[in-house]
């Protein structure tokens, strides 16, 4: 057992952090409580299937209480890198500075390195463990909601349910450290680490679907053009004759300046199918991922996330090499 134990600067930063690592664990117990006696009380009773071969909720008050903690967990989960990675910037790593406690460690034959890489790695794995028990959680709710396969591909089940929450843990712990060494001041090295992971967050999630190319379903106009099961709508309008993409808004404000009409009802509708008919519009289109896209988006974006981890982590220590030679 005494191999398993921590020992120098492993132990030194556990001890310190111990209470931020029992909050850690009463944040994944209370997730735990609230979602799992939710999900007990949903399944008291079996959700009944329709004759198309859906399923809905047989108790309205269970499954709306599910969902709303549900949306409650993958917003934190979302936004456990941000906190991750301002932890990691400040009182880990800045505060050491700051304060000049970091000379203590480095006077117990422990090198900056050692005492470096002790930090990265003590906090990286206490944020993977807590993010793999919060995506346990959550999955045990997910498979109590009938009906949210559509779900999967907004922001917070995305991260919760597939890898990527475990990338932006690892960009956010080694961004943090390289920031710490840096700023070196606990407050404004948070800050900057929060800035720089909330902007990751909002670029990768406005190019996440421009990863990979989406298809494309074709039908005459008014006919039922519908995404695949589990699939992700991204796009729909209508075509010309020559397959060109004809913006109908044309048609819409044309409508709408029409002195007399209100709206397409009565002559509005006329007048709107005659301008698509003026503008060779003839069908309409929808352009959607399906659900084999779901992983494969997911190892892109993991991959460029753990690219900037490693780039971040290798500036980290060149950083402390220089300063701390």
């Amino acid at each position: 057992m005494s191999t398993l134990a921590l020992k120098g600067p492993y132990w030194v930063t556990v001890r310190q952090y111990r209470r931020t690592l029992w909050l850690a664990v009463a944040a994944v117990a209370a997730s735990l409580t609230v979602i799992g006696g939710l999900r007990i009380w949903d399944a008291q009773t079996p959700d009944p299937l329709r004759a198309d071969g859906t399923w809905f909720p047989a108790d309205d008050r269970a499954s709306a209480l599910l969902r709303w903690a549900l949306e409650y967990t993958g917003g934190g989960m979302l936004l456990l890198p941000l906190l991750v990675g301002a932890f990691v910037a400040g009182p880990l790593i800045a505060r050491e500075f700051e304060s000049g406690t970091y000379t203590i460690s480095l006077t117990q034959s422990v090198s900056p390195a050692t005492w470096l890489r002790a930090k990265l790695l003590t906090s990286t794995t206490a944020a993977l463990l807590t993010a793999l028990a919060l995506t346990g959680v959550f999955r045990i709710g997910w498979s109590g909601l009938p009906g949210t396969w559509y779900l999967k591909w907004d922001p917070a089940p995305y991260a919760a349910l597939g890898i990527v929450l475990f990338a932006h843990l690892l960009a956010a712990v080694a961004v943090g450290a390289l920031v710490g060494l840096l700023i070196r001041r606990t407050l404004v090295a948070m800050a900057a680490t929060g800035v720089a992971m909330g902007v990751v967050l909002l670029v990768l999630g406005a190019f996440r679907w421009s990863f990979l190319p989406v298809k494309t379903a074709t039908g005459p106009i008014g006919s039922a053009l519908r995404v695949p099961v589990d699939g992700l709508m991204t796009d729909t309008g209508l075509l010309t004759a020559s397959g060109a993409r004809f913006d109908q808004s044309v048609c819409w404000d044309q409508v709408n300046r029409t002195p007399g009409l209100d709206g397409v009802e009565g002559d509005g509708t006329k007048l709107f199918d005659r301008c698509l008919a003026e503008h060779g519009a003839t069908s309409q289109y929808i352009d959607y991922h399906p659900s084999s896209h779901f992983w494969p988006t997911q190892l892109i974006e993991s991959g460029i996330l753990l690219a900037l981890a490693a780039l971040a982590a290798y500036a980290a220590f060149r950083v402390l090499r220089a300063r701390l030679p």
